[in-house]
């Protein structure tokens, strides 16, 4: 009898051990044939992740003492996943599926000084009380915070596992599938971020976060054909980027259909305590459109008159 017991105990660890390398092995060609379909080597991710490719190495391998949430989120960000592929990484590794709420979290503005943290709790609450939409971005255009206007403006964007406007606005308006049916003549858009981009490289040109969002524009035909000769040639038209053009008026589709099609105009107003963080705070100032607001409305009114 005992000797049957401990034969049924060893197949059950063998059974675990088997089941676990098993498991192991999924996440690693998981993994690997992500990095192999973007067409990146081991040293390209270990830098979006701000890893050594050595480490990297490791964590295809599957080498990890503990997958954390955090861990796995930025390894679906950095390996540009889906969803339903961000789904599969968190069973490879962890046997179960993300937790948003705790991605929310992940994301959330951290610091280590008590006055810092209820400062930017403080803030927050006040940018909530805004009617506008508003948000507070790093150097990188990493979203640090955004009040519920800004969250309701783009409540309907699909869940996008790199450019969620909530996470970084740059990679939302740059890649986001759905950024088209929400800022109008989305090509204008497109090549102020672009000019943004380069703005904001000239000023923190090491920053990894835009040194990335500079490659993942490189990687996409259109974008990079529009980075390198539309948008320089863009600028000398109008010497401006995203930001520093706040006489620019774009349009924009709200949401709510009482809402609808609005002007937009991009705001930045950051005060001292939040530029001491190195964090800029933008608003959208949203327009009603008629012909006495843009001049080009007004050729065409014009044009139809006559």
């Amino acid at each position: 009898m005992h000797t049957g017991f401990h034969q049924g105990a060893g197949r059950t660890e063998t059974t675990g051990t088997l089941a676990a390398e098993i498991q192991a092995k999924r996440l690693q060609y998981f993994l690997k044939g992500r990095r192999d379909h973007l067409d990146l080597s081991q040293y390209q991710v270990a830098e979006r992740l701000g890893i050594s490719d050595r480490a990297y190495g490791n964590w295809e391998r599957g080498r990890v003492k503990e997958w954390t949430d955090e861990k796995l989120y930025a390894l679906a960000e950095a390996l540009e996943m889906t969803e339903y592929q961000t789904t599969l990484l968190f069973l490879y590794a962890v046997g179960r599926a993300p937790q948003p709420d705790l991605r929310a979290a992940i994301h959330r503005p951290e610091s280590q000084d008590p006055a810092v943290t209820a400062f930017l709790g403080d803030y927050t609450v006040m940018m909530n009380a805004l009617s506008l939409p508003s948000f507070v971005i790093d150097q990188a255009w990493d979203v640090k915070m955004a009040n519920k206007a800004f969250r309701d403006l783009f409540s309907g964007v699909r869940t996008h596992p790199t450019a969620m406007p909530t996470r970084n606005f740059l990679r939302f308006g740059l890649f986001h599938p759905d950024a088209p049916a929400i800022l109008i003549d989305h090509l204008k858009w497109q090549l102020a971020m672009l000019a943004q981009l380069s703005s904001s490289l000239e000023r923190h040109s090491e920053d990894n976060g835009l040194q990335a969002i500079r490659r993942d524009v490189y990687r996409h035909a259109a974008l990079r054909d529009a980075y390198l000769t539309d948008m320089p040639n863009w600028v000398l038209g109008t010497g401006a980027d995203l930001v520093h053009n706040e006489g620019a008026v774009r349009e924009l589709r709200h949401p709510e259909p009482a809402v609808g099609r609005q002007g937009c105009r991009l705001v930045e107003e950051t005060p001292r305590s939040l530029q001491r963080l190195g964090f800029t705070r933008l608003t959208l100032v949203l327009i009603d459109l008629d012909e006495r607001l843009t001049p080009e409305r007004c050729a065409s009114h014009d044009q139809h008159a006559a």
